[in-house]
């Protein structure tokens, strides 16, 4: 059986600032989500300097994501959370927003302390697999 990957590169919701798919999905069921940044519409991060601000709009633009791939957060089968920080206290910040998010859908997630990511200003970042039901 040969596999279908239909690419999701557009929602009218995220910003189309960015040169890369939103998410891979695999045979119409399982969801790649590409790293969801603190991006506004106009391509600008959110809240320079803030953790938490940058995690909860990580957060809503992994929504928007997966919804635009016919996924929601309680599909997501395993994330990963990258905090631009060597200081646990920031990843904490961060993690917390993000764990928040997610509930009582306790997927296995992994959380980084990375040097930079790609945006200017950018101190968060979540990426995502997903299984639709």
């Amino acid at each position: 059986m040969s596999s279908h990957i239909e690419m999701i590169r557009k929602d009218d919701r995220l910003t189309d600032q960015i040169d890369y798919a939103y998410a891979a999905v695999v045979n119409d069921r399982t969801v790649f989500a590409a790293g969801a940044c603190p991006l506004e519409l106009d391509g600008s991060t959110t809240a320079p300097g803030d953790f938490e601000a940058q995690a909860r709009k990580c957060v809503d633009n992994l929504v928007l994501a997966l919804d635009a791939a016919g996924a929601r957060l309680t599909d997501v089968a395993k994330y990963t959370v990258y905090v631009a920080s060597s200081d646990q206290a920031d990843l904490v910040r961060a993690w917390d927003v993000v764990r928040g998010a997610f509930g009582d859908h306790d997927a296995p997630a992994t959380l980084l302390g990375v040097a930079a990511l790609g945006y200017d200003d950018q101190l968060v970042e979540i990426e995502a697999v997903a299984v639709k039901a």
